[in-house]
């Protein structure tokens, strides 16, 4: 990765005074205006500032989110559009009514349209209304949770979602999604930018398996792994109050690993992680069914969490199956898992109980948690300046515990996943007591 990776492209010139500084009074400035010039570096350490000194290499760095003192697009003759894609996750609500408030309140646009279903919603052969969004409309939606406007999965044809743009005189389209949605995005900025069309297009990333390269955290992840927090909590008293009892949880994380670890060390009650970025074995001495006999017989009780996408390489290979988003639809490790256990210990007349919970739609679909709606409603917030100052084709990151500007390609070359040598998996390792492997010689 180089610096010129993450240098966002730009409509052209600010020229237009921002209502920004416009509405604040000289002697009490109510904005820090952030220039183009401001970056965020990527790495923070002194090894990389040394490295950076002898060698003279510009230090890789994002561009810093905020609100600019000229922008692009002149307010009173901007209109908008907003889409929401892919699952369902908590904030949705929230990023959309701060995108509105943002747009109406700050920066006085009025013309704002709600995309329904998706991508979908651009595709005139599906008849999907449109919807004029104004802030008292949206004034209670991040009460709930789901996604007011709708969303679907999938990928639709990107010259009609253009032609649409245009027929509807959309300036700005903001896109609410994770890497798919992203991916169509981008996709949608090429055709834009084929057609010498001054239309911006902003990302704002969602996603609660937090696995969107470049970005500290996404939006929905802190409530998901709360959420998840709860119930272990209960899963654990349904272990604990039986012999031998085991509670087997599964949740969300498709490729990456970071909400079943995450809840794992909020509740310090998790003996087994089990995680897409590390294999495991069933049988043999330092298999996962030995290493869970153990456990039961030293203290009668195991709770153990698992990641939808782990352990997918110990079903039989019939074939990849794809989503519509074009994700690989894994196989069900919770419920495989839940009858191996059954069935090894049944043959081995050993007492158990086991009880198998699934809450996956129940925590994508819960309303925010307040930081997360905090979290949400400051990404939303620095979308709007970066789209009114002109950057496209763009996604608001968040790094060193800043808001930041990146190219939407820099952001969907590669998930983000557990680095199963660093400090958050040895954290995991800690809190459980699990082996470090449980892969056989």
């Amino acid at each position: 990765m180089k610096y010129e990776d993450l240098l966002v492209s730009t409509l052209g010139a600010g020229n237009v005074v921002s209502p920004l500084k416009s509405d604040q009074r000289t002697d009490s400035p109510v904005y820090k205006f952030v220039d183009d010039s401001e970056r965020i570096l990527y790495d923070v350490s002194v090894d990389n500032f040394k490295r950076c000194a002898e060698t003279g290499d510009t230090p890789i760095s994002f561009e810093k989110a905020g609100p600019k003192e000229y922008i692009f697009f002149e307010p009173a003759k901007t209109k908008v559009a907003i889409v929401t894609c892919g699952g369902l996750c908590p904030g949705v609500n929230n990023v959309i009514r701060s995108l509105v408030n943002q747009l109406h309140y700050r920066y006085g646009i009025s013309r704002i349209l709600g995309i329904k279903y998706g991508y979908e919603g651009l595709i005139s052969k599906y008849n999907h209304p449109v919807v004029d969004l104004t802030a008292p409309m949206v004034s209670g939606i991040h009460l709930s949770g789901g996604t007011f406007l709708g969303t679907s999965r999938g990928n639709q044809d990107v010259g009609i979602m253009v032609d649409t743009l245009e027929i509807l005189n959309i300036n700005i389209l903001f896109c609410i999604g994770g890497d798919g949605t992203l991916r169509g995005a981008h996709a949608i900025c090429e055709e834009i930018n084929k057609r010498k069309l001054k239309i911006a297009v902003a990302g704002i990333p969602k996603t609660i398996d937090n696995d969107i390269d470049l970005i500290q955290k996404s939006f929905g992840f802190e409530t998901a792994f709360s959420i998840a927090n709860d119930i272990i909590r209960n899963a654990h008293n349904e272990a604990y109050g039986a012999n031998n009892g085991i509670a087997l949880v599964k949740l969300m994380g498709r490729d990456s690993g970071f909400i079943a670890a995450s809840a794992a060390l909020a509740i310090q009650e998790v003996n087994f992680v089990l995680v897409p970025e590390i294999s495991f074995d069933l049988y043999g001495s330092r298999g996962f069914l030995k290493i869970l006999t153990k456990r039961l017989e030293n203290r009668h009780h195991a709770v153990v969490v698992v990641a939808e996408g782990a352990g997918q390489d110990l079903f039989e290979n019939s074939g990849v199956e794809k989503d519509a988003s074009g994700n690989i639809k894994h196989k069900d490790i919770g419920v495989y898992l839940k009858e191996k256990i059954r069935e090894e210990f049944m043959a081995k007349e050993f007492p158990h109980s086991i009880k198998y919970i699934d809450p996956s739609y129940i925590i994508r679909s819960a309303p925010a948690n307040a930081n997360d709606s905090k979290f949400c409603n400051l990404l939303a917030q620095n979308a709007v300046h970066a789209a009114l100052a002109g950057k496209t084709d763009f996604v608001v990151g968040f790094w060193n515990d800043q808001f930041t500007l990146l190219p939407i390609p820099a952001t969907v070359a590669k998930r983000k996943k557990i680095d199963v040598e660093g400090e958050l998996w040895w954290n995991v390792l800690e809190a459980t007591g699990q082996p470090i492997s449980m892969k056989n010689p």
